[in-house]
């Protein structure tokens, strides 16, 4: 898989178009969940993209600290339903952290889906608290130091 990353100033209208597809692919039809995911947070973020050929097979977004937690972050973290069980999950999670530690960043904060715990903590995320609730679905606040 290789990997971009981008400002959002720097998407052409076909990779933004390919982005928000793959997250409502995701986040909204498969796991059945009304939310609006175009938050005003893109403009802020750093987008990292995985593509396979020429597809966008895995994406997630990172914040520096104090653009969306305390401390940087990762977020909006998927994998295309037709690319999974390839390794692009722990690909697409490891150039974010690579990118967090290139920009000296001493820790990353997540806010996980609960059924990923493993996959976070494989990763070497801890979790740091209650479980919540995140658009109906189980979460919880998961930390990792660089």
């Amino acid at each position: 898989m290789k990997t971009v990353i981008k400002s959002f100033n720097e998407f052409s209208i076909e990779e933004l178009y390919a982005v928000l597809r793959l997250r409502s692919e995701v986040f909204v039809v498969e796991q059945n969940c009304v939310y609006q995911d175009m938050d005003g947070k893109d403009q802020k973020a750093t987008h990292i993209l995985g593509y396979e050929k020429d597809q966008l097979v895995a994406y997630t977004r990172f914040f520096k600290p104090g653009d969306y937690f305390e401390q940087a972050s990762i977020g909006r973290v998927v994998v295309s339903p037709s690319q999974r069980g390839k390794s692009y999950g722990k690909e697409i999670m490891l150039t974010s952290l690579a990118f967090a530690k290139a920009e000296h960043f001493p820790s990353v904060k997540i806010s996980a889906q609960c059924y990923l715990d493993k996959f976070y903590t494989d990763l070497g995320f801890i979790s740091t608290g209650e479980k919540y609730l995140e658009d109906g679905i189980p979460h919880q606040a998961m930390d990792k130091q660089l």
